[in-house]
This record gives structure tokens, C-alpha cells and sequence, in this order.
């Protein structure tokens, strides 16, 4: 039996990741732990073979004022908690980055690849790559640290820019036929590759994605459908939105992001449990 560690008492992807393993609960025995106070300094962390870390700030923001937070959070508490672990004989340390640390979309094709450079556009991004910078130097045979960087997760009570999607698929009766391409990640697809990695004891840095990339119009669509409502693709108004892909937000939205497809390989087992058109019923469901 594996005995885990969650960091992140109320973090989505923990509380997924909990629910998936006790499926089996022969096989772990899970507890997750508070980060936002001092109180976790003085946990016993030998008695874990697994410590998973989620703990951190997860969304995006631009206010410099709490550019400090991000660095004190998402890198100095990673680098802390790894350590402890590895001082108390925790075998394994996963840690959640994020494709982030790769920047921003692009309206042009982007694909990442096993030689592109990570290159942080924002300081949730850049505090992120410095957590990974300060704990890859801890690994050895004894401590195993595994690193995550998945793109956009989504899935039941999920957050971020997918439910605001969703929200605009069931009530817009049209939407523009952009050919833009982005990886994705539904919450089950994660939380069997988080238990395969687990299972395996691995360390690196890992790309999980689902099998197929996606474009917005596609995933709007698919929602609509979902619901039983009809969506106009169509690009004939496609000349009203190209000049306005500059513009952030939009970026977010019908920017292109993918990793290549092989960098998500997984020869141990296939983690890729959900296709596409079934990941968007759960959770719409």
C-alpha cells in the first residue's frame, strides 16, 4: 500500500487526484494537508512514501503587487516542502507545474517539442520554472521528484477558462470558425497518469495530454451539442475577430498552444482513458 501526502486542502486537482486513487483503497491510504499556515512544518512526513504538491496559486494575474506572493508561494514553498520531504525519507516528491512556463499562446502555430525552451512570459509562469529549477536538484535514486507540466485542465466544477466557455457555448447562437489548435488535459486523463507515475516510482519532467488536440470552435460546438443546442460555426466572421487576437484575452481563447504529441507518450501504461467527446459529457453532465 501506498501511504500520499496532498498538499493543497482544497485544491481541485488534489481533491480529484484523492478521489480517483480511493477507488482503491487497498492499494492507498491518502491524507492531504493545509499549507496556508505554519502548522505543516510540523507534520511527520516519514510515514509518507508519496508526497503530491499542488499547493499554490493557480490562476494568472498581472498586479505587480502580488508578484511577491507568487514567488513566495508557487516557488519558496515548493523548494521547502521538497526538501522536508526528502530529509524525512519520503521516496517520491510530484510536483504540479503547468505549461505555463512555456508563456503565453500564440495566434501563430505553436508546438512544443523535447527542444523548446521554457521562456515565462508572466511571474505565475516564471515562479513555476524557478520551483522546478529548485527541487530537480534534490532528485537522486533515494527521492524521486516527478515533474507535471500539463496544459489547460478541465472537467466537472473545474475552473479557469473553460466553464466561462461553456457558459458561452449554451447561450450564443453563433461562433467564429477559427483554425487554431490547443492541448488539453480532462481531470480523469490526469489523475490515472498521476497514479501510474506513483505506481512506477518515476522522476523527469512529464507532458500529459489528452490524445487529440482541439480547437475552440470544435470545443464549443461539442458543448453546445452536449446540451442538445445547435451552434453556427462559421468563418464569416472571422474577419471581424483575426485583427482582435492581439488583444489577450482573445488570445486566451483562440490562441495556439500544443505539445507534440509524442513528448506525451507514456510507454508503461496509457493514461488516455477519456476521448475527447466523452470528456465534455461528464463534464457538462
Amino acid at each position: 500500500m501506498k501511504k500520499i501526502l496532498i498538499t493543497g486542502m482544497n485544491s481541485y486537482i488534489g481533491t480529484s487526484v484523492e478521489n480517483w486513487l480511493m477507488k482503491e483503497p487497498e492499494n492507498y491510504d491518502i491524507d492531504k494537508i493545509d499549507m496556508k499556515d505554519e502548522a505543516w512544518r510540523k507534520k511527520d512526513f516519514s510515514i509518507y512514501d508519496v508526497v503530491f504538491h499542488v499547493a499554490g496559486i493557480a490562476h494568472v494575474s498581472s498586479d505587480p503587487k502580488m508578484e511577491d506572493l507568487y514567488y513566495k508561494v508557487n516557488r519558496d514553498l515548493t523548494i521547502e516542502t521538497a526538501q522536508k520531504a526528502k530529509a524525512e525519507g519520503v521516496k517520491q516528491f510530484i510536483f504540479m507545474s503547468s505549461i505555463i512556463v512555456y508563456g503565453d499562446s500564440s495566434s501563430n502555430k505553436r508546438v512544443i517539442d523535447e527542444h523548446t525552451v521554457p521562456d515565462p512570459s508572466n511571474f505565475y509562469g516564471d515562479s513555476k520554472l524557478q520551483a522546478e529549477e529548485g527541487i530537480k536538484c534534490l532528485d537522486s535514486k533515494e527521492f524521486r521528484v516527478a515533474i507535471v507540466r500539463p496544459p489547460m485542465i478541465y472537467g466537472k466544477q473545474s475552473k479557469g477558462n473553460y466553464p466561462k466557455l461553456s457558459k458561452l457555448a449554451q447561450i450564443t447562437p453563433i461562433f467564429p470558425d477559427i483554425d487554431n489548435a490547443r492541448s488539453m488535459l480532462h481531470i480523469d486523463n490526469l489523475s490515472e497518469f498521476i497514479k501510474i507515475v506513483i505506481e512506477h516510482e518515476d522522476s523527469g519532467i512529464f507532458f500529459p495530454q489528452n490524445e487529440h488536440f482541439v480547437s475552440t470552435s470544435q470545443l464549443v460546438k461539442t458543448i453546445s451539442k452536449v446540451h442538445g443546442k445547435h451552434i453556427w460555426i462559421t468563418g464569416s466572421i472571422n474577419v471581424l475577430i483575426r485583427p482582435l487576437l492581439k488583444i489577450k484575452l482573445m488570445n486566451k481563447v483562440f490562441g495556439n498552444l500544443v505539445y507534440e504529441k509524442s513528448l506525451s507518450k507514456y510507454d508503461k501504461a496509457d493514461y488516455q482513458i477519456r476521448d475527447f467527446e466523452e470528456t465534455i459529457k461528464l463534464t457538462e453532465r
